[in-house]
């Protein structure tokens, strides 16, 4: 939930275009949704710092200035596939996430492909406009048959292979030139895997393009692919505007090398009066849609609940489902990593916390080791785990308003606060622990760090008269059982406590009476205990001497008493507990 001067109030969606109702519908029942249609861009920058998401389709420009200024903002929506007038760099510097629907309007898309394909076989542009300017022209307006013709498609995606399959309905051969193609797949369709673009440039009766649009992709098809390609070949494009060159084309059927071609869309969109794009659009071998693809009910729906579920889902703390600029995460993924996800980032700040007492970002200097264990050990996309520990790593030392960080910008964020964080799996089985999957961070100080002068371990360089005293590498380890979190160990005790409110740990020495001791304190602070675990030292782990957070030197009666406490406890409080009574040192951590 946002927080607005003091009170608790729903995230809020922006939306300055127009959004299917059964969308709407959906956002309005967790969020607050204000739908303002004809905003300028000026005007959309002025408000959009109140907002938590935007969802846009393909008319606004989400561009960097429009982005810094959403300082609230957390995802962008793009209710289609393209996301040309996002700026991905931008978004992905500031954390903000970016959704689009790679599927909701696959059908539509397809099935206009076809139609361009019989228009443009069968001069069907020309003919409409013929006879409804009361002439008959049926000699001119002679068509070809598709069946027994080859259709050639450029990308062989959900989209091409849709509209392969529909082609192959009517009888057409069917080739595809993409190098990340699933051969399996190309076979069920009867679709022939080529090993060039050459190749199916000189096989194409009519030439399909369904690549994304990218730099590799921009002016693909040219004037040299064009002179390839057969004087009776047709080309249709209902992907992107400018993956053909338009200059080009328009040359080419000008001078007879293509017989025609069908375009839903256009470098500009809309063209402008005299430029290319209008030119080719003018021509009579030419059959134009004004980016139709995508525009039926059934996709304008498909999209519109497809992205207001996923900025439901990721407003509500949960992982991105389809991010353009993060890694996807497939169902299978998401429900292993999504509670481990709550882990790593509770484990992050209770390091920050707990062993980094001053705060200082200087303490983050050090070199982070994440070990998964047991079933933990198999997945293959740890890259929401690595995100959640930098967020919980940063943000106790960081303001909320300045800066956010996901999957989308956490490399960013640990590259430039100089965050080392290295990843290994070990496979051991922990069922007999009660549980199947675990992970450790292991925290190795920097002795060049100030935090780590500071435990007794002089900077190389200075005299060698001072003591050099080894540095006890800093351990924190937890496990999920029912999707609940628990620390397991923390430093060199063994304990088990959810990560969870606001805890008071105290290392002190395991004698009697150290529970009433700081039980009498809390309570005279009218601070209420609301439950307790004692940690003794962990019987495996690494016992020899070192200094600990203080500078204390840690002895094996030692004991960890964790505290889950009703209020935060003042510094004053705090530090009366480290006194003569056997408590060493205690940190207050808020979880």
């Amino acid at each position: 939930m946002a927080e607005t001067n003091g009170h608790t109030s729903r995230p809020r969606v922006l939306i300055p275009e127009k959004v299917s109702p059964d969308g709407l519908r959906l956002l309005q029942e967790t969020l607050d949704v204000d739908e303002k249609k004809g905003l300028t861009p000026d005007e959309l920058k002025d408000i959009i710092g109140e907002y938590d998401a935007l969802i846009v389709r393909s008319e606004t420009k989400v561009n960097a200035q429009l982005l810094a200024a959403g300082k609230r903002l957390k995802v962008v929506a793009r209710a289609g596939v393209g996301v040309d007038n996002v700026d991905l760099e931008a978004a992905t510097k500031l954390g903000v996430i970016v959704v689009n629907s790679p599927q909701g309007n696959i059908n539509a898309a397809a099935e206009h492909t076809i139609a361009l394909l019989m228009a443009v076989a069968r001069n069907v542009g020309s003919a409409s406009v013929s006879i409804k300017s009361g002439k008959w022209e049926r000699s001119k307006l002679v068509g070809v048959e598709v069946k027994g013709k080859t259709l050639c498609v450029l990308g062989l995606g959900k989209v091409g292979l849709t509209v392969a399959r529909a082609a192959g309905g009517l009888g057409m051969n069917l080739m595809a030139f993409d190098p990340y193609a699933n051969p399996s797949l190309a076979a069920s369709a009867n679709v022939e895997l080529v090993s060039s673009m050459d190749e199916l440039l000189e096989q194409a009766d009519f030439l399909t393009i369904h690549t994304p649009m990218i730099a590799s992709t921009k002016g693909i098809i040219g004037a040299s692919e064009l002179s390839k390609m057969k004087k009776t070949a047709r080309i249709l494009n209902v992907a992107r505007g400018g993956i053909v060159d338009e200059k080009s084309l328009l040359e080419a059927i000008e001078a007879g090398t293509i017989a025609g071609a069908g375009l839903d869309v256009f470098t500009a969109e809309p063209p402008q009066p005299g430029d290319t794009a209008s030119k080719l659009i003018e021509h009579p071998s030419v059959v134009a849609t004004p980016h139709l693809g995508a525009s039926t009910v059934e996709a304008q729906e498909n999209v519109s609940i497809d992205v207001c579920t996923q900025v439901i889902s990721i407003l509500s703390g949960q992982l991105p489902r389809s991010a353009v600029n993060a890694p996807i995460i497939l169902p299978e993924e998401y429900r292993t990593l999504q509670p481990f996800v709550t882990l790593l980032e509770k484990m992050g700040s209770l390091y920050t916390q707990h062993f980094g007492q001053n705060n200082s970002t200087q303490r983050l200097r050090t070199t982070f080791e994440l070990v998964y264990e047991g079933t933990l050990a198999s997945t293959n996309n740890t890259k929401p785990l690595f995100a959640s520990l930098v967020k919980g790593l940063v943000s106790p030392v960081t303001s909320t308003d300045s800066l956010n960080i996901n999957i989308v910008n956490a490399e960013l964020v640990a590259k430039e606060r100089g965050i080392l964080i290295s990843e290994s799996k070990s496979r051991e089985n922990l069922e007999q622990e009660g549980y199947s999957a675990s992970v450790t961070l292991k925290v190795r100080l920097d002795p060049r760090s100030p935090s780590a002068s500071r435990r007794g371990n002089p900077i190389e360089g200075e005299q060698s008269s001072q003591r050099k005293t080894k540095i006890q590498d800093q351990i924190i380890t937890g496990f999920v059982v029912n999707n609940q979190p628990y620390i397991s160990r923390l430093g060199r005790f063994s304990c088990q406590f959810v990560p969870t409110g606001t805890l008071l740990i105290c290392r002190n020495y395991d004698e009697p009476g150290k529970i009433g001791v700081v039980g009498e304190r809390l309570g005279k602070a009218g601070v209420n205990i609301r439950f307790m675990s004692v940690a003794p030292i962990e019987q495996n782990g690494n016992n020899g001497g070192g200094l600990t957070v203080d500078g204390h030197e840690a002895k094996e009666n030692e004991a960890l008493m964790i505290l889950g406490v009703d209020k935060p406890v003042d510094e004053e409080v705090r530090k009366s507990l480290i006194a003569g009574d056997g408590v060493v040192e205690a940190s207050v951590v808020l979880l």
